[in-house]
């Protein structure tokens, strides 16, 4: 992909009426914030901006042209309008040619799993990780192919194929990918010797009593003419 390149004007004036008046005209109020500390104010034509800046990540470089002094810089955010969406106002990065940066890179997976294809679930927890490099050698994005991740297999960050020239700042032990087996219920069935003991513990409805309760019933009626003789005799 091709440089950005955005054209830009030094802002003279600052103020909230001032800024509300530049996007009443169809520009954006920005600030370019160099290495050392130094603050640019800029101001930048919206639609230029926007239809520059489509499809681009937050690791990519757009040049910006200042009335005829270029600087190489990162969108570090825009402050949009919680309405109607609009850009309020812009923070770029300057990065210096030569010397080093950080930078997080987006990751990228495509392919078809095999483990998918065997009836895994895919899982991606991680979407970007950390780098160092030269400005000339930072990728917009790191593409990783997923197509031969087996089912209870995983990508690491130590896997991932980087340029040379561009260092890991990020864990290598943290997984980018893995394709996993949901796990099953099992309900166990019930033992014969569990299913014996609870049928003697709850009797049907209607049952027969239990033999034991069936011999105690006729030593009660023996029982009842004792007691009456008794009584006839105090009489």
């Amino acid at each position: 992909m091709s440089k950005v390149v955005l054209q830009a004007k030094n802002r003279q004036k600052a103020g909230s009426a001032e800024s509300r008046k530049m996007r009443r005209s169809g520009r954006i109020p920005a600030v370019l914030y160099g290495r050392s500390g130094k603050a640019v104010s800029i101001d930048l034509d919206a639609s230029e901006f926007i239809k520059g800046t489509k499809g681009i990540s937050e690791s990519t470089i757009v040049n910006i042209d200042v009335e005829g002094k270029a600087y190489d810089a990162f969108v570090k955010s825009a402050q949009r309008n919680i309405i109607d969406g609009n850009i309020l106002h812009i923070d770029f990065y300057e990065v210096e040619s030569g010397v080093a940066l950080r930078a997080k890179v987006s990751l990228h997976l495509h392919g078809n799993p095999v483990g998918v294809r065997e009836g895994g679930m895919l899982e991606s927890p991680l979407h970007e990780i950390e780098i160092e490099c030269l400005p000339k050698d930072l990728p917009e994005r790191i593409e990783i192919d997923i197509s031969d991740l087996k089912a209870n297999h995983s990508i690491h960050v130590r896997d991932i194929p980087l340029a040379q020239g561009v260092r890991l700042l990020s864990n290598p032990d943290q997984v980018v990918a893995l394709v996993k087996f949901a796990k099953a219920e099992v309900v166990a069935a019930p033992t014969a010797e569990a299913a014996v003991a609870a049928a003697g513990a709850a009797p049907a409805a209607g049952a027969a009593p239990a033999a034991g309760a069936a011999a105690a019933a006729p030593a009660d009626k023996k029982a009842a003419p004792a007691a009456d003789k008794k009584a006839g005799d105090k009489k």
